[in-house]
């Protein structure tokens, strides 16, 4: 049964996504042990057998639908259904990084290289960057689920364009390395290993996705409860 109360729904999400967590970090530490190593950036990133790469691809997918199924079973509105579900991702990120940490010892700092996703393309970032983006999705997700009734809709936001294209600029970032391979020929995105991050880049689009989350805190105050 869901919770009735905005409080007990984001609870419930965070219970889960704590779950999903776990599991997340086990299955990429048991990955990572049979083909050869714990850290992506030294090993080789998809030193895997063809079999095992597809069925990874398969795998990512499916954890994407079950954070959006959870989301959307705790909201109401669609609005609603996207802040839960990026209240999921967000804690399940973060704490995807603090499991492995535990489980392993890496990552050793959040300066480490990894290997952040394979859809549609490998992506590559520091550990810091995907985590600073979970964290505003965090905020964001919870600001939306509590929000008081009565302040204007969240989505009336004039800065939502920013966070679009904030978005889009770090996905950019993230597989940068992946479309300048692609013009090698496709196999070539699945060896290459990045050796430097375009920080200047993707602060700008944290910078962009944090004006409407920081928009959306002036202008509601958040209620976790009904």
């Amino acid at each position: 049964m869901i919770p009735a109360t905005a409080r007990g729904r984001v609870l419930l999400v965070v219970m889960y996504a704590i779950g999903m967590a776990w599991v997340e970090s086990a299955c990429v530490y048991y990955l990572r042990v049979l083909v050869g190593g714990i850290d992506p950036a030294r090993t080789g990133p998809l030193a895997m057998p063809a079999a095992l790469g597809a069925v990874e691809l398969v795998r990512e997918a499916a954890t994407l639908v079950m954070l959006f199924a959870i989301g959307w079973l705790a909201g109401g509105a669609l609005r609603s259904r996207i802040a839960y579900t990026a209240i999921a991702f967000g804690v399940w990120d973060v704490l995807y990084y603090a499991f492995l940490r535990v489980m392993c010892g890496w990552p050793t700092s959040l300066l480490d290289w990894d290997l952040l996703f394979l859809l549609p393309l490998p992506w590559w970032g520091p550990v810091l960057a995907p985590v600073s983006i979970a964290v505003l999705m965090i905020v964001w997700g919870v600001l939306v689920a509590g929000h008081e009734p009565g302040i204007d809709h969240p989505r009336t936001s004039p800065w939502w364009p920013s966070a679009c294209l904030g978005i889009a600029l770090a996905l950019y970032v993230f597989m940068a390395d992946a479309l300048h391979a692609l013009s090698r020929g496709g196999d070539h995105t699945t060896i290459v290993v990045p050796t430097s991050f375009n920080w200047a880049v993707f602060l700008i689009a944290i910078a962009l996705i944090a004006v409407p989350v920081a928009d959306l805190a002036r202008r509601v105050r958040p209620r976790i409860a009904a």
